[in-house]
């Protein structure tokens, strides 16, 4: 599928569609980036629909439990939980993972929401660019990780499990270079600091968003189909966000008014934008074959990019798939284990 920016200018003026909702009662929804935004606002809604538990990850813990304290009060529900996670710290992801399988038993839903975007390269102390370890190897390290409790919660439940991957419409608008097309590592090669120049760094985010969609494909194609767990790609949409916090803090520029009156005139509310997400984990139940690799864009499962779908796409997805395994395999002595239980060869 091709869109132009004409395409989500005109998606942003349309009618927002209703939030679904469904009967959560005994299920377990984790939520990470759950303390502003999009995430804080799904989860508002998750909290609606009575889980027996909610949690949320969040990075910083006081605005964690400012957001624990808002869900309460809005929703009347106390069942959430406030978990510490860091997705910049990969030792972070590791210790929640194991806590999650020491203390969090099944898991019915999985929303990974949490991203950044800045236009500067900065590593991370596991010496990866922060957006892609962010957005990226970090996002899909804990889904991964997560795999078994998914997986155990959808084999004892009428429902298979959601796992839900925030990417964005960005992605249609991106391909990558032929430099990285055509490298064995496309991964090291974004990541290094000799790749991530100023000019370079303006496409990052794009990037990342694409990524996730590569990984939420690849990842459904090494399911066997009669896995009860469905992995999804959602698009919440143009919304007010803090992930645009870096533009915010910058001093006045011709590029910051341009971003301001993008908001004013095309921007959804950040509870709009959270509608996609709950779309995501609870739509599409009455064919679920038809969800399972799927992207969700203004509340229906939609075609990806024309790239995503090319030969090259493919080729680029297997790739990135293989050295993302590689990668985390060096991270957690659980991938590899992971990997060969419950995926296979596609």
């Amino acid at each position: 599928m091709k869109r132009s920016m004409l395409d989500s200018v005109i998606d942003q003026w349309l009618v927002v569609p209703q939030v679904e909702t469904a009967n959560l009662s005994g299920k377990t929804v984790l939520v990470v980036g759950a303390n502003v935004g999009i995430g804080l606002e799904a989860s508002k809604h998750f909290a609606r629909m009575r889980p027996a538990r909610l949690i949320l990850a969040c990075r910083s813990e006081a605005k964690g439990k400012a957001a624990l304290a808002e869900i309460e009060r809005e929703t009347v529900y106390n069942g959430c939980e406030l978990w510490i996670l860091d997705l910049a710290n990969f030792a972070s992801v590791i210790a929640f993972a194991d806590k999650f399988e020491k203390e969090g038993g099944d898991l019915h839903i999985l929303v990974m929401n949490a991203g950044i975007l800045q236009h500067v390269y900065q590593p991370t102390t596991d010496g990866w660019e922060s957006i892609l370890q962010v957005n990226y190897l970090a996002t899909s390290l804990l889904s991964l990780l997560l795999i078994p409790q998914l997986v155990a919660a959808g084999r004892k439940s009428s429902t298979p499990s959601r796992m839900v991957i925030v990417s964005s419409g960005v992605h249609y608008w991106i391909t990558p270079t032929e430099e990285v097309r055509a490298s064995s590592k496309p991964l090291e090669m974004l990541g290094s600091k000799e790749w991530c120049t100023p000019e370079h760094m303006q496409s990052r985010f794009f990037e990342s968003m694409l990524l996730k969609v590569l990984f939420v494909r690849a990842l459904t194609d090494r399911l066997q189909s009669i896995t009860p767990l469905s992995a999804v790609a959602a698009n919440p949409g143009f919304c007010y966000s803090q992930l645009r916090r870096f533009w915010y803090e910058q001093p006045f520029s011709f590029a910051k008014m341009g971003l301001l009156i993008r908001e004013r005139l095309l921007a959804w509310t950040s509870e709009q934008g959270s509608r996609q997400l709950i779309c995501a984990a609870v739509g599409g139940r009455d064919n679920e074959d038809s969800v399972k690799g799927g992207f969700v864009n203004r509340s229906r499962f939609v075609e990806v990019a024309d790239f995503v779908l090319s030969d090259g796409g493919h080729k680029m997805q297997d790739t990135v798939w293989n050295e993302t395994i590689d990668i985390l395999k060096g991270v957690s002595d659980k991938i590899a284990p992971i990997v060969q239980d419950y995926l296979i060869r596609p």
